[in-house]
Parts: structure tokens; C-alpha cells; sequence
């Protein structure tokens, strides 16, 4: 069926929201951006002058196509060479969605992305319309077929499960004390030495990182302080095998991502790393790297768009 010009500017105005609300379901944006195109193929196909509220079509549509695609997802993921992530978002990214509220912030965040990965569908579905996007649970009910009673119940159920997965509260930071900690970290990390580096973190700090099997990574986190400094001391020391394995000298630069501190690497134009960094009362708790060229495409682009300033320095 042929949308109207009206049909075509209602979806592209409600765009943006649900790719952010796709992001946090699946954890990718470019399988976000797939997820809101096949809602638009629906859309298309789609008697528009019957359905009485565009908005709850929509996000029906997409959540459940998300939903599908999240089983499948798991699947794959079961074959993953090394650590799953989720793709990072830069900062100023529209695909992070709202950031009004902490809900909204921590729910975007790279550490509960993680924990996401640990829900049911419906459990991620519920915490998602609910928390990020203070969709009413009567809303979030019709969305999954569900009774009120139930979201509620499930909503419980996910908030419970992600308390559960976090030892430590997340501190959020502005860009200014983002800058500050990257500092600090980046200046412990070049000294040679661990002392630094086992100050700034707490006692079970973890490192995990993506490679997705393109890009060197070791399979198991590193836990604990000083395994965790050790590996980071290694991992900023300059050297030409380094330059050798990535076909360069890539330039650091300190940002945020996903609304945490993180350490973006550059070379020749293309984000070849993201760095998150968890950041606690009582130190920095964990890092979660992506290195994963196929997870970066969205961030070169956004970086390539920005100015970042002289970087920090090169490895």
C-alpha cells in the first residue's frame, strides 16, 4: 500500500526513538538500524488510516521484531570467537535515546548493556519501554501481549537480576571529570609501573574485550586489581611489534561512550578501539573493550564527523 507524504514524515519523526529503544534491546546499532527499516516495510504494507495510534503500532511492531531477532541473536552468539559486547555509542549519538532522567542514563550505559545480555526477552523488553522510556506498564503490556499485573512482575524480576550483576553503584560523570579520570588512568597506564594503576582500581576489577575473532583478544577477562594493571600497563606501552599488528601508530583520545569515560583509538581515520570505563565510588570497577572492526563502523562515522582535538598521545 502507497504511504503518504503524512505517513512517510510520521515514521521519520518517531525514527530516532526507535532506534534508540532498538539499540538497548539488541545491544547493536546496525542491527537497530535493520530492526526500524523492516518496522518501515510494515509500515509501508500497512491499512495507516485505521490504525487509531501510530506511536503504540510502531512500537509493537519493532519491539517484537526485536524480540525475534534477540533469539536468534543468542544462537549466534553461542558460536562468538571470545567475549560478546555490545557496540558502543559515542558521545552525542541519537541512538543513545533520552538522558533526562539516571534510569534513562544508566540504562544505556555499557555495564548494564552488558547485564542486559543476561535477561529474558521479555525481561529486557519490559526494563527497556519501562525504564528508559517511561512507557506506562498498561503500554508495555499491549506491546507484549501480556496483563499489567505481569509487566509489573517482570519489570521486578529484571531490576532484581541487574542488582544482582552489579557489585558497586556507577558514578556518572560529566565531560569534564570523564576527561579527568581518562587522564589520570592514561598517566598510571604510561608510568611502567602497576602501583599506579592498582590505586585507581577496586580490588575485583575485570577487563574484558571484543575482538569478534578478526581482532586479537583474549577469550577470558582478566580479574582482579593486579592482573587487570599488569594487562594495562602492557596494553599503553608503545612498541613497534604493536604498531606492526595494527598497521600503525593509532592516536588515543580520551571521550566518553555510551555516557561513560572512554579511551577512543584512531588510525588513519577509523576507530579501531573503544575503551568504556566503569567508573565507582570506590575506584574503577571494570573495562569493557571493543575492538571488533564490524561493532566500529557506527563510531568512525560519528568521529569522523566531530573534531576531537590534538589526541593524547600515539602508541
Amino acid at each position: 500500500m502507497a504511504l503518504t507524504v503524512d505517513d512517510v514524515d510520521r515514521f521519520e519523526a518517531f525514527r530516532p526513538r526507535m532506534e534508540a529503544v532498538a539499540y538497548r534491546l539488541l545491544g547493536s546499532a546496525s542491527e537497530a538500524e535493520d530492526a526500524v527499516q523492516e518496522t518501515f516495510l510494515r509500515w509501508q504494507g500497512a491499512d495507516t488510516g485505521r490504525i487509531e495510534v501510530p506511536e503504540a503500532w510502531l512500537t509493537k511492531v519493532l519491539t517484537n521484531l526485536c524480540l525475534n531477532q534477540l533469539g536468534s541473536a543468542r544462537a549466534r552468539r553461542e558460536t562468538y570467537v571470545g567475549q560478546w559486547l555490545p557496540e558502543p555509542l559515542l558521545a552525542g549519538d541519537p541512538m543513545l535515546g533520552p538522558a533526562d532522567t539516571a534510569e534513562q542514563r544508566e540504562s544505556v550505559s555499557y555495564a548494564v548493556l552488558v547485564l542486559l545480555e543476561r535477561l529474558s526477552p521479555n525481561e529486557r523488553a519490559v526494563y527497556v519501554l519501562r525504564e528508559a522510556f517511561d512507557y506506562p506498564h498498561r503500554e508495555i503490556a499491549d506491546v507484549l501481549d501480556i496483563t499489567e499485573a505481569a509487566s509489573q512482575q517482570i519489570l521486578h524480576r529484571a531490576k532484581k537480576h541487574i542488582a544482582q550483576g552489579r557489585a558497586r553503584t556507577r558514578t556518572e560523570t560529566d565531560d569534564a571529570a570523564a576527561r579527568r579520570i581518562i587522564d589520570e588512568f592514561l598517566a598510571a597506564a604510561a608510568s611502567g609501573r602497576t602501583e599506579p594503576l592498582v590505586r585507581l582500581l577496586t580490588q575485583d576489577a575485570v577487563a574484558i574485550g571484543d575482538g569478534g575473532g578478526k581482532v586479537p583478544a583474549r577469550a577470558k577477562a582478566f580479574e582482579g586489581a593486579l592482573a587487570v594493571a599488569k594487562f594495562m600497563r602492557g596494553l599503553f606501552k608503545p612498541g613497534q611489534a604493536k604498531r606492526a599488528l595494527v598497521g600503525g601508530s593509532p592516536s588515543v583520545y580520551a571521550s566518553t561512550a555510551n555516557g561513560d569515560p572512554a579511551v577512543v583509538a584512531v588510525l588513519d581515520g577509523h576507530v579501531i578501539g573503544v575503551m568504556c570505563l566503569e567508573v565507582t565510588a570506590d575506584g574503577i570497577a571494570a573495562f569493557h573493550s571493543q575492538v571488533n572492526p564490524d561493532k566500529l563502523e557506527r563510531a568512525t562515522r560519528r568521529w569522523s564527523a566531530g573534531d576531537h582535538g590534538d589526541p593524547l598521545f600515539a602508541l
